[in-house]
């Protein structure tokens, strides 16, 4: 994970301060500002190419203007130059066209956004001014070396009209000078939210505890709030998920039944159970379970499996387990075992 010590006193302070703060003091209760994002198709789109159905993709709509969740993140703003429309499908690049043949001009109270990758987005062309465009929040992603791209990013976003968020990856493995040298400055850059990212699904209960109150200790002071958005390769990405919003986050991201990246995400169908919101409504998360999530399981197969879990113990990304499923030795648990812990 890198190094892992503890903070200085006067930061530590500021963090516990701000998290006890933060706190639920009913659990009956619920906290309003807290916001639900579903990534259903972004993240599900790693499993398949982005090549969802117009169908699948209007279905997972529906069921989040119906559920009353916040923000449906639709796709990726990625470069054509770099993902060849002979194998990804239109929700790699989310262009305007493709949004409106789907949801049209989106007239409810439901926002869209998508995700535009550093280094893989042409995001001075690709993403136009939002008056003509509508989606109404970019979600920008980079690794720790990518951010003052990330600041760039996030400012062009600005300038065009877009509410923004910062995605800082593999947050499993930075070392902690590093993760504060980048966190006080993704603070003042005007986002709506850091986000926590355990892109390995690695972290534990303690560790979501710590990470978010140092988020929140930068984050808070400059008005920004903190997301989190957590895999499951160790069947924590719920639990991890309930962790991070007692701590006081209040971005919030999940998929239908799950549906992302190998093992998957924290699942919308339970957090919605969770967050005793009245606004949020159960029912018709299920109808798109039902008729549309739960048919592709069988053909994408996200979820738990053993390598998915192993790359989450040893905190290596998930790609060489979807690799590994993928060959001839698919199933032979105790030589991917020996591969990664000879990678160590």
């Amino acid at each position: 994970m890198g190094s892992f010590s503890t903070p200085n006193s006067t930061l530590e302070d500021k963090q516990m301060k701000i998290s006890e703060n933060s706190l639920p003091n009913n659990w009956v209760s619920y906290r309003p500002e807290i916001k639900v994002l579903d990534c259903t198709i972004r993240d599900g789109g790693l499993m398949n190419n982005s090549q969802f159905s117009d169908e699948v993709v209007r279905g997972v709509y529906d069921a989040c203007v119906g559920a009353g969740i916040d923000y449906m993140e639709i796709g990726y703003k990625n470069s054509d130059k770099i993902f060849s429309k002979d194998k990804y499908g239109c929700w790699r690049w989310s262009k305007e066209e493709d949004v409106r043949r789907v949801i049209g001009d989106n007239d409810t109270d439901l926002k869209i956004s998508v995700m535009a990758d550093a280094e893989k987005c042409e995001y001075k062309t690709d993403i136009i001014d939002s008056e003509q465009s509508p989606i109404d929040m970019i979600r920008v992603a980079c690794y720790i070396h990518q951010i003052p791209l990330a600041l760039e990013m996030v400012k062009d976003a600005h300038d065009k009209g877009y509410e923004t968020c910062l995605n800082i990856m593999a947050a499993s493995t930075l070392a902690e000078p590093e993760l504060d040298a980048a966190l006080e400055l993704v603070a003042k850059c005007g986002s709506k939210a850091i986000y926590l990212v355990d892109s390995f699904g690695r972290f534990y209960s303690e560790e979501i505890q710590y990470f978010i109150r140092k988020y929140l200790g930068f984050a808070k002071p400059e008005g920004m709030e903190v997301g989190i958005h957590a895999h499951n390769n160790l069947q924590l990405g719920y639990s991890n998920t309930i962790e991070a919003i007692v701590q006081g986050t209040n971005f919030i991201d999940a998929t239908m039944g799950g549906l992302g990246r190998g093992a998957g995400n924290c699942q919308m169908e339970l957090l919605l159970g969770f967050l005793h919101n009245p606004k949020y409504k159960l029912r018709p998360v299920l109808e798109c379970l039902q008729k549309h999530i739960e048919p592709l399981r069988s053909e994408l197969g996200w979820g738990f499996d053993i390598p998915y879990m192993l790359t989450g113990l040893y905190n290596r990304h998930p790609r060489s387990a979807i690799e590994f499923n993928a060959s001839d030795a698919k199933g032979d648990y105790t030589e991917f075992y020996d591969q990664i812990v000879e990678g160590l």
